[in-house]
């Protein structure tokens, strides 16, 4: 599996890397959430972009990301606007999205950029060509709330992410039964064969809890931890994450 490489971080080796959300509404909400956080021991902070009521003011989100950059320092910063579809806060047009994300690349507001496979290929390729220009890795990412898709269909939103151009690749789904839970797991033994980026699959809610602690076993290289504040259903507190992805690993 390659490495991608995000400051000091190094994604697709070792333990799985822990990502951490702030998932904040207000100027003073971001301030409060970075600076709880940040006497943690953790990889990389996840700013979700969609929970910020001001996302719609390119002005606004420079002096919130600049806020981000000023506390967290030399921690990496992931910038995702997780839409409402695939389980975000808020609705975006879609010409305004692309923006957002441009603006975020030339102005190097974050380290790595998510964008969102169901986007569309010509966004998607855009918003990918214009990171790659600037030297930033991009997480291409897919999001079903409502189900578990089949197997194959995993694999193939996966391998579509990877032509696409993605460094990362990122799936997430919500089981209804154990057995949504197994398919996730699989559905990742069977890609990281095939490919070699790095890989981020949960299987979300509480049933699919294991799938978030046991990456480095199927083959994902980074989950998400909560400190305080969840992005998504059946987050693990930061604490007991890190004890069991130690235990894991040993």
């Amino acid at each position: 599996m390659a490495e991608v490489h995000v400051k000091d971080c190094v994604i697709g080796s070792g333990m799985p890397k822990i990502c951490v959300p702030i998932v904040a509404r207000t100027m003073s909400e971001i301030f409060s959430q970075a600076r709880a956080s940040n006497s943690r021991s953790f990889d990389i902070t996840e700013w979700r972009v969609d929970w910020f009521e001001d996302y719609n003011d390119l002005h606004e989100v420079r002096r919130a990301a600049r806020v981000l950059r000023g506390i967290l320092g030399d921690r990496p910063i992931l910038f995702t606007f997780r839409t409402k579809g695939e389980g975000g806060s808020e609705k975006i047009d879609m010409d305004y999205y692309v923006k957002l994300h441009e603006v975020a690349i030339s102005e190097h507001l974050a380290d790595m950029i998510d964008v969102e496979l169901f986007a569309g290929d010509e966004i998607v390729n855009r918003i990918v060509s214009a990171a790659h220009e600037a030297g930033l890795p991009v997480i291409i990412s897919s999001h079903d709330f409502e189900q578990t898709p089949p197997e194959d269909e995993l694999i193939d939103r996966m391998k579509r992410a990877e032509a696409l151009g993605a460094d990362i690749l990122k799936l997430a789904v919500m089981p209804h039964t154990s057995r949504d839970v197994l398919t996730l797991l699989s559905a990742t033994e069977r890609m990281s064969r095939q490919t070699e980026c790095p890989l981020v699959t949960m299987s979300m809610g509480r049933l699919g809890t294991i799938s978030r602690l046991s990456g480095e076993i199927f083959g994902s290289s980074m989950t998400f931890g909560t400190v305080g504040f969840s992005s998504a259903p059946g987050q693990v507190s930061l604490d007991s994450m890190q004890r069991i992805l130690q235990l894991l690993h040993k």
